[in-house]
């Protein structure tokens, strides 16, 4: 079934999961923690590409997988590292899986970065087009809170989001964030501009405090200044930390939810007591608003 098809009926809950650096050895822990999730009743988990951003097999296997549970798999799909015949061969490993809805994205960049890498697809939305000519899959796109990092400004990020539209997306799922207005800014300018397709915010709790410095650099993301100072108080505190962490990523589920929000997207990082967790302090909200 189609993401955008639930969408037009209810709200929607969902979680991402990403393929383990040791495929063989940690396929089946992670598998269990899928079946795990799918006591929370989530309408879809979306499952990202392997190491570097690469579209290697075991993404459409672990979606095939999610499939055979009766939950509907997003698969991550890049279009930075791959070339056109690299693509036809994921669209064609995915509809084998009975995957019927792809995130198209550029890729992060690598560090070593080349001209080649984007050769073929230089952005999501020639992806997008490409997928949409090529395939019939409903389409997700992702947007950015603050602004994607290589953009100048968020204006200049929103144009970009508009061109994922009439390329095909049908919903957006946004990059974490940690304070809500950025996200009410990002809706409201998007509308203003004519974007609308659903905007589905993603939320991904603070658990431990090695995560502060490292969610920064590789996003750029702004931490509201209370949350920090809670953060860094207590980070000799393991387990006050992550209950900080849990209770904030609660604030910031019922605000959204509150506010009209039409989903919650989590990134639980493969960690099902995560998700378990935030979904036991909103057992009530999740059964009566979703």
């Amino acid at each position: 079934m189609k993401i955008s098809e639930i969408l037009e009926k209810k709200r929607t809950l969902s979680f991402e999961v990403f393929p383990p650096k040791k495929y063989d050895e940690e396929i089946d822990k992670l598998y269990d923690t899928i079946s795990k999730l799918k006591v929370f009743k989530p309408d879809f988990i979306s499952v990202t590409c392997g190491a570097s951003g690469s579209n290697r097999k075991d993404n459409a296997e672990i979606a095939g997988h999610i499939k055979s549970l009766g939950i509907e798999p997003l698969a991550h799909l890049t279009g930075g590292p791959s070339s056109e015949e690299d693509i036809l061969n994921s669209i064609e490993a995915l509809k084998k899986n009975g995957v019927d809805n792809i995130l198209a994205l550029r890729g992060d960049k690598p560090v070593d970065y080349a001209s080649e890498y984007c050769k073929t697809f230089k952005h999501a939305t020639d992806l997008m087009k490409f997928l949409k000519y090529k395939s019939d899959f409903s389409l997700a796109g992702a947007c950015y809170p603050e602004g994607h990092s290589e953009c100048d400004s968020l204006y200049e990020d929103l144009k970009h989001m508009k061109e994922k539209e009439d390329a095909g997306a049908e919903f957006f799922i946004t990059q974490i964030f940690y304070d809500n207005n950025y996200y009410y800014r990002l809706v409201q300018e998007a509308r203003r501009i004519g974007i609308t397709k659903p905007i589905i915010p993603g939320v991904m709790p603070l658990i431990f405090p090695s995560s502060i410095k490292r969610t920064k650099e590789m996003c750029g993301l702004t931490i509201p200044l209370e949350y920090r100072n809670m953060l860094e108080y207590y980070k000799d505190n393991p387990k006050v930390f992550k209950e900080i962490g849990i209770n904030y990523a609660v604030y910031q589920i019922m605000d959204l939810i509150a506010k009209g929000a039409p989903g919650i997207h989590l990134y639980v990082m493969n960690n099902y007591k995560t998700a378990e967790e935030i979904y036991n302090r909103l057992e009530h909200v999740f059964k009566e608003l979703f």
